[in-house]
């Protein structure tokens, strides 16, 4: 209960949905960093998706000390089955997801719902950027600089600000209406991007609002689904073709633009999974589009390999693969506001792509004070 003047404010609820499947390594930390958080209305709702771990037991240790945490179990039927299970069973005006394995910084909340609180209803939802952190959630490096504001859908298609699924913040009403998650992905063996799919289809009737602050450790290792290089550059893809297929018309650039980034997208899975016979299929369509595509991949890869010899040379190979201490995300002091980030090329295309939400948000009767959002740059 906050106090405005004489005037008590309830606070609205945010419902937390987190879905778990043999999550014990991060589970505890993960509810540590969402029970700490300075917005205190929340309730956080554990959905087990047939662990056959003890990843139950532990979300029960922890819901013991604190009675805003509640554990529903579930067959196991994929990530997007687990969200809505969530929502359906969320008491919230706001939902927020949280993956089993990320962190937030004690703020996130209170800023997205200061942030969302204050704009009509045609504002669904609002995102934070992020942090990379390891298994020992140590920092290991800054997610993309990539934000803006509005009627995003053309240019979300391409940039994808939102970035992972624990970022986003959402009017419940607004998650029921698009449907929740999409849950054939999972069905398909193609899971991995069923957030994009939902950030899209939110994005193809609403405003989205950011806050331009990394809130959130999203954690990348071995084993995880985003370390699946392969899956999650077929699942993107399928996301894409989906998305052109069912959403609003757009113009033949910001068509050839999804397309294009997909194919970019495909081209860096597939060489982190060391298969380079799919990474050429893929950058063979990317270079009938942009040419220079393949000069700056190999020169950001020369650029990294020179910084390993340069290293070398100055500290040696014993004192390089001997680990070093990093500072870990809950050390944190404050969130770091990211650069914008200086590519004129991306800057160029982003312009013409806010031309296209511009008409699309026209179509769509968005209200005349909030077209000022699709002025904001990537």
């Amino acid at each position: 209960m906050e106090s405005i003047g004489a005037t008590p404010h309830l606070q609205p609820l945010v419902s937390v949905v987190v879905p778990a499947f043999n999550a014990s390594p991060f589970i505890e930390r993960t509810l540590a960093s969402a029970t700490s958080q300075t917005y205190r209305a929340l309730e956080i709702i554990v959905v087990d998706d047939g662990s056959t771990d003890d990843t139950a037991r532990l979300v029960e240790r922890v819901a013991a000390n604190d009675q805003r945490i509640r554990l529903l179990r579930t067959a196991n039927r994929g990530v997007a089955a687990a969200r809505n299970t969530g929502i359906e069973a969320a008491s919230g005006a706001y939902v927020a997801f949280l993956d089993a394995d990320d962190l937030w910084h004690p703020a996130k909340i209170e800023k997205q719902v200061g942030a969302l609180d204050r704009l009509p209803d045609q504002w669904a939802a609002v995102y934070v950027l992020h942090h990379f952190i390891n298994r020992d959630d140590e920092l290991n490096g800054l997610g993309p600089s990539f934000f803006a504001r509005g009627y995003i859908y053309a240019r979300h298609l391409t940039f994808k600000y939102v970035g992972n699924g624990s970022s986003l913040l959402v009017r419940r009403q607004a998650a029921l209406e698009i449907g929740g998650f999409d849950s054939s992905y999972a069905a398909a063996g193609i899971g991995g991007c069923e957030d994009l799919d939902f950030e899209l289809r939110l994005a193809a009737r609403y405003c989205i609002e950011y806050v331009p602050e990394r809130l959130l450790g999203y954690r990348k290792y071995p084993g995880n689904m985003s370390s699946n290089y392969v899956r999650m550059a077929s699942a993107l893809s399928e996301v894409t073709r989906r998305s052109l297929a069912a959403g609003p018309q757009l113009s033949s650039y910001a068509i050839r633009s999804a397309i294009l980034a997909a194919h970019k997208y495909a081209v860096n899975q597939y060489i982190l999974a060391g298969n380079y016979r799919l990474a050429a299929a893929s950058a063979r369509a990317v270079l009938k589009a942009d040419p220079g595509f393949l000069f700056r991949l190999i020169l950001r890869s020369s650029a990294g390999y020179a910084k390993r010899k340069l290293l070398l040379a100055i500290i040696g190979r014993e004192r390089l693969a001997r680990p070093c201490s990093k500072p870990r995300f809950q050390d944190l002091a404050s969130a770091s506001r990211p650069e914008m980030p200086k590519s004129p090329r991306m800057r160029r295309r982003a312009a013409r792509l806010a031309e296209t939400d511009a008409a699309l948000s026209s179509a769509h009767a968005v209200p005349v004070r909030e077209k000022a959002a699709l002025e904001s740059s990537v």
